[in-house]
């Protein structure tokens, strides 16, 4: 392993913390930054989604057709605001965690051990992909028991049980089962630019990091064996990749603690629905049997708002967690925790609330979208850069 992923190596200074806040004073300037640096093929690794891109369109589109609804005069003093959450009984200084996300020592060297760091400090959790860096074992010795594990399927149960059993030994809060991923989709980005699973781009040079030895075993992993890791172990489940209220209500039935809704971030099943629009069915279904998280093209504090609107637990970040990391590192992942939660109190305050308990759905209205949707269109005055 490269010196670095195997050992605890320093986190960033103050002093490089507050030059990192000093040059981002906005999340914008961060994908500015990100795209300045990365290799094309790396930035459309992160940008892009499989085949027409339909289903990354729809998520933004998903949280483009929602408006908020304020209301005022309802003493909103700053310091009152709280904007925490709460998952798998751990407290969240905001509803936001890093999602997982794969081969991120493209992105950083560390890989993902600057979100982890920085999860950690800020008082949220990281989910760390089973295919990216750093070991298990060293990002949970990072992690403040903030730590997530999810796994992809790469052998059989045995395969499976060991990890789970490291899981566990590592400290990690629950295993998290991404189930969206039957097949590797046809990301077309990546085949323009002739860019596969095995590059040395992708993986920072560790080609086994995303190995598809042992697809078969993903393929044929069912909810039989989600109840087998249930019954043998005594560690939450967490599966990713829900998309329908169907399997919302067979996820609960199995003990499952969290309900993740999932599209992959629009990288796998094109034409499908944007997530949001997936979770008030999810929420219905669920019927308070499980916490619910969702992911899929959130990157503003309002996003956040309308998804704890409608019943989520948290928000995962997937794209922008990316392109914060690829523009300055750790010290850029605390940065962009700031700007989040910055973005989400100001909103609360307009919105006429002081916590996520005095939300519900009534403060949203249907709404005709602005902008063509993307997975930029949040981003606005990107052009200036």
């Amino acid at each position: 392993m490269p010196e670095g992923l195997s050992n605890r190596p320093p986190g960033p200074t103050r002093e490089q913390i507050d030059e990192v806040a000093r040059r981002f004073l906005t999340t914008t300037e961060m994908v500015a930054e990100a795209r300045r640096k990365l290799h094309p093929h790396s930035w459309d690794f992160v940008a892009g989604g499989s085949e027409t891109e339909a289903t990354v369109a729809r998520n933004r589109l998903a949280l483009d057709v929602w408006a908020l609804r304020p209301r005022v005069l309802r003493d909103v003093l700053e310091e009152s605001v709280d904007p925490s959450s709460s998952l798998l009984g751990i407290a969240l200084s905001i509803p936001i965690i890093f999602a997982p996300v794969g081969g991120m020592t493209m992105l950083d060297p560390l890989g993902a051990l600057g979100p982890v760091r920085a999860a950690a400090q800020f008082g949220t959790m990281t989910f760390i992909s089973s295919v990216t860096e750093p070991d298990l074992e060293v990002a949970a010795s990072e992690a403040d028991g903030r730590l997530v594990l999810q796994l992809y399927i790469r052998g059989d149960a045995d395969w499976v049980d060991a990890y789970v059993e490291r899981a566990a030994k590592a400290g990690c809060r629950a295993i998290c089962f991404t189930v969206d991923t039957d097949a590797y989709s046809r990301r077309e980005r990546n085949q323009l630019n002739r860019f596969f699973q095995g590059t040395p781009l992708v993986t920072g040079g560790r080609t086994g990091v995303m190995s598809n030895t042992g697809r078969e075993h993903q393929e044929k992993f069912s909810w039989k064996d989600i109840a087998r890791v249930r019954e043998k172990f005594n560690l939450p489940v967490i599966v990713k990749g829900i998309a329908t209220a169907e399997d919302a209500r067979i996820a609960v039935e199995h003990g499952v603690a969290v309900v993740y809704v999932s599209n992959h971030g629009g990288r796998q099943l094109d034409h499908g629905q944007g997530t949001l629009e997936i979770l008030p069915e999810v929420v219905e279904a669920v019927q308070g049997r499980a916490e619910i998280v969702i992911d899929g093209g959130f990157a503003r504090g309002t996003d956040m708002v309308k998804a704890l609107a409608l019943g989520a637990k948290a928000v995962g970040i997937g794209k922008l967690q990316a392109w914060a990391l690829a523009a300055g590192g750790e010290a850029a992942m605390t940065r962009l925790l700031d700007l989040l939660r910055e973005e989400i109190v100001k909103d609360l305050m307009l919105m006429g609330i002081t916590k996520f308990a005095e939300l519900d759905r009534s403060f949203l209205a249907p709404a005709r979208p602005v902008t063509w949707p993307t997975a930029l269109s949040a981003f606005p005055h990107l052009d200036r850069y």
